[in-house]
């Protein structure tokens, strides 16, 4: 007799298992703890298997039913349903391991070792944001170049014309290390080379003239807000780093008595050593007696658990009329790199290797953090005394 769902709903259940019958091999099994189970039973090659098909009420009778009559087809062309759902399983299994999501995550994996932290957290919150929302379950023969151009298309649309192209460049080295491991036929991204609009290149702003560096540093100098503030104005032009390693300097890695400060480039996580001028260590002193407890030379105004906020130099020159088209905290490595060699005249590629880009010196060899330590610390003291110069001039 077929079952119903009144009559479904209406078992308790027993000391026993006990299983109701509703005929074609299905049956609800009802165990002692009140859970019903639903059960196809079936005959293979002569042998009696069992299969599940779910629990009541997440499967309803209508839906065992219908599971039940799409395993008969199976038997009816000679298919094992219980092998049937295995191959099924694997196959799901394979698909969600092979998804451009799950390569993506390896690859990001296998390039920890030879890109930054920083860096690598900003890939991966864009193929996050952009791309697995999309096609991050796919598998990456699935996704074809039109799908990756409407990814591009939609980020463009925001304005973001170089997050798209960059967005892009990962996906590519995502296909061809789905390529080298087997996982992929071909990089699609080739197929879109010309499609994107191109970037437009942008300077951070900078003054390179004497004179306008002069009233630059007067008004610096002129600063009337948070001491601590002040003094990471007066250090920006002195130390010239990128603004988020001044902010997010702290005082384990200063040593006064060396006058040095070692720290990790935030672009390429390497090791640097930047040589203090006199003037950078009267600052850092008079600064110690406000911060020198903390962690962080400049601590944030709320707490000092955490560095001073990335925009706290650019705002404070706002508030001086310092407009972001005339100088920015990053403008100062622009400044620095300009006037150090066409006024003081020093070479190049001393200059490059203390605003620690990657460079090599004449003979082709690479920096270290502590090359030519002496002629950069020389170079930072004239670069001090000369900023002192300009600032003291009334003309």
């Amino acid at each position: 007799m077929k079952l119903k769902d009144v009559q479904i709903k209406a078992i308790k259940p027993l000391p026993q298992a006990k299983k109701y019958f509703d005929g074609g091999g299905l049956f609800l099994l009802v165990t002692p703890n009140g859970g019903k189970w639903w059960r196809f039973k079936y005959r293979f090659h002569g042998k009696e298997r069992l299969l599940s098909l779910g629990v009541y009420p997440g499967v309803s009778l209508k839906d065992a039913r219908e599971k039940k009559d799409e395993l008969k087809k199976l038997l009816d062309r000679g298919v094992d349903p219980g092998e049937h759902r295995k191959v099924e399983a694997e196959t799901e299994k394979s698909h969600i391991e092979n998804s451009f999501e799950k390569i993506a995550i390896e690859w990001l994996a296998k390039e920890s070792s030879s890109i930054c932290a920083g860096h690598l957290k900003v890939v991966k919150g864009r193929l996050e944001k952009y791309v697995f929302p999309c096609v991050g379950n796919r598998q990456p023969a699935e996704i074809l170049p039109k799908d990756l151009l409407s990814i591009s298309n939609r980020i463009i649309e925001r304005g973001a014309v170089e997050t798209a192209h960059r967005v892009l460049g990962a996906c590519g080295q995502i296909f061809r290390f789905a390529v080298i491991t087997g996982r992929a036929e071909r990089d699609p991204t080739r197929d879109l080379r010309g499609a994107l609009p191109q970037v437009k290149r942008t300077h951070f702003p900078a003054l390179t003239d004497p004179a306008n560096v002069s009233n630059l540093l007067k008004d610096l100098y002129g600063y009337e807000g948070s001491e601590i503030t002040r003094a990471a104005l007066k250090l920006a032009p002195l130390f010239f780093v990128r603004p988020g390693e001044l902010r997010s300097a702290k005082w384990s890695d200063i040593d006064l008595c060396k006058a040095q400060w070692s720290y990790m480039v935030t672009k390429t996580d390497t090791p640097h050593i930047a040589p203090l001028s006199r003037q950078a260590i009267e600052i850092l002193k008079d600064l110690q007696l406000l911060t020198g407890n903390g962690q962080y030379v400049f601590p944030s105004a709320r707490t000092n658990t955490r560095p001073m906020s990335d925009n706290t130099i650019n705002a404070a020159m706002r508030r001086l009329g310092i407009e972001k088209d005339v100088m920015t905290g990053h403008g100062f490595r622009a400044m620095a790199r300009t006037m150090l060699e066409e006024v003081l005249k020093f070479p190049a590629h001393l200059i490059e290797h203390q605003l620690a880009n990657t460079v090599k010196d004449p003979l082709g060899r690479a920096y270290n953090r502590t090359t030519h330590i002496e002629e950069r610390a020389r170079m930072m003291q004239a670069w001090a005394d000369y900023l002192d110069e300009l600032r003291n001039d009334n003309k």
